[in-house]
């Protein structure tokens, strides 16, 4: 704009050096003349400065059209980038979800992992003890007159005889089983036993259990003499 004004002074400055040549020189003979010259000059300035002042018009709203168009594309971008932001957030929670639940996976597995190998250690240890148990059957049924029996609910069941000298064939009955921690546990006592809870504790000590069914035999033999 600043350029334009510039231009606009100069031509009219021409134009005033060109009037004041004509009017000087030839006053009396070119006034019709000098009259049209001035017109076509204020014409063709004019036009000359209509026309840029249309290209201006012009200009300016194409101005306002892109400003608007900036406008739009900036909120357009806001947008997009608040929606980026709520994509990425929900991708943290679900990636901090999947994790957790990858750790919990991985924890009760190991849980699982422990409880087997705890469960496995206890069968063998059964095992074990059961297979202790068979090892001695035979020679507590010939020396001892000892009748060990399996019944449900994976228990043991020894029936001395030859306790009571009046009766030898009159049973004595001890039930036993291996609980969940893996230790002997007496079940029932027939006739009942003050001092088993002793006996019980005794045989989980030592882990003796030859000398368990002797300890059951002598007590029942000292009861049978009550």
């Amino acid at each position: 704009a600043e350029d334009e004004v510039t231009l606009f002074k100069r031509d009219m400055k021409e134009f005033w050096i060109q009037f004041k040549i004509s009017y000087g020189t030839e006053q009396n003979n070119q006034t019709s003349a000098l009259r049209d010259l001035c017109k076509e000059t204020l014409e063709a300035l004019t036009e000359k400065w209509s026309k840029k002042l249309k290209e201006e018009d012009v200009m300016i709203d194409k101005i306002h059209e892109y400003n608007n168009e900036i406008l739009q594309q900036s909120k357009y971008i806001a947008e997009k980038e608040e929606q980026l932001t709520e994509i990425r957030s929900k991708l943290n929670q679900e990636q901090e979800q999947q994790q957790n639940l990858t750790d919990s996976i991985e924890k009760l597995k190991q849980e699982l992992m422990k409880k087997m190998e705890i469960k496995s250690s206890k069968n063998k240890a059964a095992k074990e003890k059961l297979e202790q148990v068979s090892k001695i059957k035979t020679l507590f049924e010939e020396r001892l007159a000892l009748e060990m029996r399996r019944i449900p609910d994976e228990q043991l069941q020894f029936i001395f005889r030859h306790i009571d000298h009046k009766n030898p064939d009159k049973p004595y009955v001890c039930t036993l089983s291996i609980n969940e921690q893996g230790d002997y546990e007496v079940n029932s006592c027939t006739p009942p036993l003050d001092c088993i809870a002793e006996l019980q504790l005794k045989l989980r000590e030592t882990n003796n259990f030859s000398a368990f069914v002797a300890n059951i035999r002598k007590a029942f033999t000292a009861l049978s003499y009550k």
